[in-house]
C-alpha cells in the first residue's frame, strides 16, 4: 500500500520512503484524479448534447480592457494572502506537513508577515496589470457559451460543495467526537463521506444551472456516467492508501471458483495509513502495520462495480436519447443497489431501525433506489 508517493516510488524505484514526497497524500491525488475525470467526461457529454442541438447557447457580452474594480484587486489580494499565510507556514512546518498535509493546510495556523506581503504583492499586480491593459483602449464582445464552456465553474461548485458535504455527513456520524473536539474535528482532513459530496455537490450545482437558466434534465443525463465512474477512481484511491474503508474480515479459504488473485478475495491493506493492525517485522518506515486476518478488499469490488456502471450508461446513451432523464434515474437505482450490498461486507457504524440493523449508506442507497427507480417509470412513461 501507499500512504504517500513517497512509498509508491520506494517500490518503483527504490528511493527511501517518508522523504518529501511523503507531503502527497495518495488518498489526495485519486481525489483529484477523480474530479478531473468526472469533469471531462461531463464535458463530453455535454459538447455532444450541444452539438445534437439540445442546448441553446448564452449570449454574453464581454467588456476587454476595462481599469480593475477595486473588488477585483481586493479579491486578488485576500488571494494572495492566504497563498502566502498558509504556504510559509506549511515550509517552515515542514515535519508536521508530512506527517499530516491536510491537518496543517486545513488549520487556522499561518504566517502573518508572509501573507501580508504576498496579498500586497497580488493586489499591487493586479492594479498594475489592469490599468496597463485598459491604455490600449476597452472593447466589447459577445460570445456564445454552451454548458460545456462553464465546466470550469461547475466543476469548482461541485468539488467544493461535495467535500463540504461530504465532511458535514461524516461529522454526524460522530457527534462524540464533534462534542469532544469541535474545532479539530471540523479541520481534520480525515473522515468524507460519500453520499454527503453527492447530495451537497448536486443541489449547489442545480443552483448553479438555474441561475444560468441551463435546462438541469439533460444535464443529469450527462453528469450520470461521469458521477460514476469518478466514484470508481476515488474508491481506488481508498484501496491504495488504505484509509479503512475496507470490508470485515474475510478468513475463509480462497474457493476453487475464484479467478482474480488472492489478494482480491482477501487483502491485509500492509502500510496502512491509518497504521492499523500488526507491526510488519523488519520495518523501520513510518507505516509498519497491516492487517491480521485479512479484510474484503471492498474498493477494488466498488471500482469494478462503478466501472461497470459507468459502461453501461455510456452504452445506452443512444438508447436514452428519447427519455431525458432516465440515465440520470438509472444511475440513481443502480449506485444504491451497488452501495447496499457492498455494506454487507463493509465496516461500518450500523443504525437500528424497526429491529433491523443498517448503514447510514444502506440508508440513503435504499432511499437513491426508490427514487431512481420510480423517477425511471415516471420518464418511461411519460415519453413512451
Amino acid at each position: 500500500m501507499y500512504p504517500d508517493l513517497s512509498y509508491f516510488f520506494h517500490d518503483l524505484l527504490g528511493t527511501p520512503a517518508d522523504n518529501w514526497l511523503s507531503i502527497f497524500k495518495t488518498f489526495g491525488v485519486f481525489l483529484v484524479l477523480a474530479i478531473l475525470s468526472a469533469a471531462f467526461i461531463l464535458q463530453r457529454e455535454l459538447k455532444r448534447k450541444a452539438q445534437l442541438g439540445v442546448f441553446e447557447p448564452e449570449k454574453v457580452r464581454i467588456e476587454l480592457n476595462k481599469p480593475p474594480k477595486p473588488m477585483e484587486i481586493a479579491s486578488s489580494g485576500i488571494w494572495g494572502f492566504l497563498l502566502g499565510y498558509k504556504l510559509a507556514y506549511a515550509l517552515l512546518n515542514f515535519t508536521a506537513l508530512k506527517a499530516d498535509a491536510a491537518e496543517v493546510l486545513l488549520s487556522t495556523a499561518g504566517h502573518w508577515p508572509a501573507g501580508l506581503l504576498l496579498g500586497a504583492a497580488f493586489a499591487g499586480y493586479r492594479y498594475w496589470d489592469g490599468n496597463r491593459k485598459a491604455k490600449s483602449g476597452g472593447k466589447a464582445v459577445v460570445q456564445h457559451l454552451y454548458p460545456h464552456d462553464r465546466i470550469g465553474e461547475i466543476t469548482m461548485i461541485a468539488a467544493l460543495s461535495g467535500v463540504i458535504g461530504a465532511k458535514f455527513f461524516a461529522v454526524i456520524e460522530d457527534i462524540p467526537a464533534l462534542l469532544a473536539d469541535p474545532l479539530g474535528t471540523l479541520l481534520s482532513g480525515g473522515g468524507l463521506a460519500i453520499y454527503g459530496g453527492l447530495i451537497f455537490g448536486f443541489l449547489f450545482v442545480a443552483l448553479y444551472l438555474k441561475r444560468k437558466n441551463i435546462p438541469i434534465v439533460p444535464v443529469l443525463d450527462a453528469v450520470a456516467p461521469a458521477l460514476i465512474i469518478a466514484y470508481g477512481v476515488g474508491r481506488l484511491g481508498c484501496h491504495f492508501s488504505g484509509d479503512g474503508d475496507w470490508g470485515i474480515v474475510n478468513a475463509a479459504p480462497v474457493p476453487v471458483w475464484w479467478f482474480l488473485p488472492d489478494w482480491a478475495w482477501a487483502y491485509d491493506y500492509p502500510h496502512n495509513v491509518l497504521r492499523r493492525g500488526v507491526e510488519i517485522a523488519g520495518c523501520e518506515m513510518k507505516y509498519c502495520t497491516r492487517l491480521s486476518p485479512p479484510v474484503y478488499p471492498t474498493p477494488i469490488y466498488e471500482t469494478a462495480m462503478a466501472f461497470g456502471i459507468g459502461g453501461l450508461l455510456l452504452g445506452l446513451r443512444k438508447a436514452a436519447a428519447g427519455y431525458p432523464g432516465i440515465l440520470f434515474f438509472l444511475y440513481l437505482t443502480l449506485n444504491g443497489v451497488e452501495r447496499f450490498f457492498i455494506e454487507k461486507v463493509r465496516i461500518n457504524e450500523v443504525y437500528e431501525l424497526g429491529g433491523l440493523g443498517y448503514t447510514q449508506a444502506q440508508l440513503i442507497a435504499i432511499a437513491l433506489f426508490l427514487i431512481g427507480l420510480g423517477g425511471a417509470v415516471f420518464v418511461y412513461r411519460r415519453h413512451r
